[in-house]
């Protein structure tokens, strides 16, 4: 048996024999990206809880193999939690449309956000390219404007890269990402999370997409309020989604007026990483791989004119 078989071996084994299992609660499949893993851990943490859960692969981790398993499974869920996932992703029946086909007429489906919130982390962006959508850089998977916008100037790797921004404009990058989240969970969710961040301050998040434990507990809770099933979120004794940790400046902090201490260094799997060597590493990564330079000026370039970052 491979790693991969290991390690969601619940879900292969549910999905092929219902009768497997002598937990005969109903069952609530949580479905999304890698934070749906986290909130389903946390949904689960009270042994009250009516419905049961099953660990399965993100949803951008699914083969063609497992369609067969996530078929039976979908076939016998009571509650499908859901982030927004359009039909026919990766050209798979994997979207939200393509579930529900399959779901039991008395299914629940409950829709929740996709969690991005970079208030904390101004100039961290995520950049896909057609080229290759899963490149990511080497070192921390996230790119920085600055180190962006160093990129195509040419500057060297021991150059000063960082860029002054006023407290207006930081405010403004923060605002901004609140209102880009409220207006997706206005148009594709039943369940809201924006207010979590804005109430977590300083302890919101990790990095732009890792929501801190405060925050994933407060949604786990509300949505087993919305359920109505009495239960409630235990402490999973770990950060959830804390693998990677962003460093969190004084500047920014100050202007968004957060109490609070400032983190300078990168955290990967507990190993300290400072932002110049990330930097350096992420200028021959762009040096191989220029066309990620113009995606991300295209795609972010509203956010460097609220950060004023353009020369």
């Amino acid at each position: 048996m491979d790693g991969r078989t290991r390690h969601y071996g619940d879900f292969y084994a549910a999905a092929h024999d219902p009768g497997r299992s002598d937990d005969d609660r109903p069952l609530l499949l949580v479905w999304g990206n890698c934070q749906a893993e986290a909130l389903r851990i946390l949904l689960g943490s009270d042994p009250s809880m009516p419905l049961r859960t099953v660990r399965i692969p993100p949803v951008h981790e699914l083969e063609s193999s497992d369609l067969v398993h996530v078929d039976r499974l979908v076939r016998r869920t009571s509650v499908l939690l859901t982030q927004p996932v359009r039909a026919g992703y990766r050209s798979l029946p994997l979207g939200v449309p393509d579930l529900t086909e399959v779901l039991p007429p008395d299914a629940t489906v409950i829709r929740w956000p996709v969690l991005r919130y970079a208030a904390l982390h101004p100039f961290q962006v995520i950049v896909r390219h057609p080229s290759d959508p899963s490149a990511v850089p080497n070192t921390v998977p996230y790119h920085d404007l600055r180190t962006i916008l160093a990129a195509r100037r040419g500057l060297g790797s021991h150059e000063d890269w960082d860029r002054s921004v006023s407290d207006d404009g930081l405010r403004q990058a923060a605002e901004s990402s609140l209102d880009e989240l409220r207006r997706r969970e206005s148009r594709d969710t039943d369940i809201a999370a924006s207010d979590l961040f804005s109430a977590a301050g300083s302890n919101a998040t990790h990095t732009i997409n890792h929501a801190t434990n405060t925050v994933l507990t407060a949604l786990a809770q509300r949505i087993l309020d919305h359920l109505g099933t009495g239960s409630t979120v235990r402490d999973p004794g770990r950060e959830l989604l804390g693998g990677v940790r962003a460093p969190v400046e004084r500047r920014v902090l100050d202007a968004l007026g957060l109490d609070g201490e400032p983190r300078a260094n990168w955290s990967v799997d507990g190993n300290p990483l400072s932002p110049d060597s990330v930097h350096r590493a992420h200028l021959l990564w762009y040096a191989e791989r220029p066309e990620f330079i113009g995606a991300a000026l295209e795609r972010h370039a509203e956010l460097i004119r609220t950060l004023e970052l353009a020369p």
